[in-house]
């Protein structure tokens, strides 16, 4: 197996972008960033809203709002498929949510 050169990735994405990536019409179709205060509002404790550097960051409300599968199946549709992780806005170095993540965070959702 070769080294992964540095547009590996972006040709890899571009072809399931011509094949219809049906992650990328979803994208285009629901406007995200329209959840996010009402998301955070449920979600974020008040230590998780501070601006420090320190500790872990919590993360992104609306990436964990877009993964909608079982915890543990979302958690490996993640770290499997590239087109779900561009989906997320995430980059190949960004951490995944674990599922526990998963399961906290829409318990938060139910509670509220």
């Amino acid at each position: 197996m070769g080294q992964l050169g540095f547009f590996d990735t972006d040709k890899r994405l571009a072809a399931l972008s011509a094949k219809g990536d049906p992650l990328e019409a979803i994208d285009r179709l629901v406007p995200w960033e329209s959840f996010r205060g009402d998301l955070e509002a449920v979600v974020l404790t008040p230590d998780e809203t501070k601006k420090s550097s320190a500790g872990w960051k919590p993360v992104d409300a609306l990436v964990m709002f877009c993964i909608n599968l079982s915890d543990e199946q979302a958690e490996y549709q993640v770290r499997d498929r590239l087109s779900f992780t561009r989906f997320l806005r995430l980059g190949i170095e960004d951490g995944i949510p674990d599922a526990t993540t998963l399961w906290l965070f829409r318990e938060k959702l139910a509670k509220a």
